[in-house]
């Protein structure tokens, strides 16, 4: 599926609006980095997007199964400190699964976790294509 997101700055320093389909939300750096700290940064945008599609993933593959998944907390960062190389990114991800799940359904939900959307883009090779218009 293709998507599209629209943005533009302007006005405070570093405040990035952005509109997707008839969504608008803040992107922003914080005080300390010149900013006016009204929206989260745009890597936490990134990981917030890596974690809210994780959710809904297995949200989905449990309602499916009809496995009795209540609630999902998942805590998403950056992990500077495990860096194999200055060109690898790590990003640790806890995922809490509430529930009368077996430990074999819990497994599965892991295994899915891994397979959202946004986790095989950030997964495999990416070609960005920039150009002024």
């Amino acid at each position: 599926m293709d998507q599209e997101v629209r943005l533009s700055l302007s006005g405070h320093p570093y405040q990035v609006s952005i509109d997707a389909r008839d969504h608008r939300w803040l992107a922003d750096e914080p005080e300390e980095a010149g900013g006016d700290d009204t929206g989260p940064q745009p890597g936490e945008l990134l990981l917030s997007s890596l974690g809210a599609c994780t959710a809904i993933t297995v949200k989905m593959y449990a309602n499916r199964k009809k496995w009795p998944l209540e609630d999902i907390s998942i805590e998403v960062r950056f992990n500077s400190a495990a860096k194999p190389d200055p060109l690898t990114t790590v990003i640790d991800m806890e995922i809490q699964l509430r529930g009368d799940l077996t430990t074999e359904q819990q497994a599965r939900l892991i295994q899915i976790a891994q397979s959202c959307p946004v986790h095989k883009v950030l997964s495999n090779p990416i070609t960005m294509n920039t150009k002024a218009v």
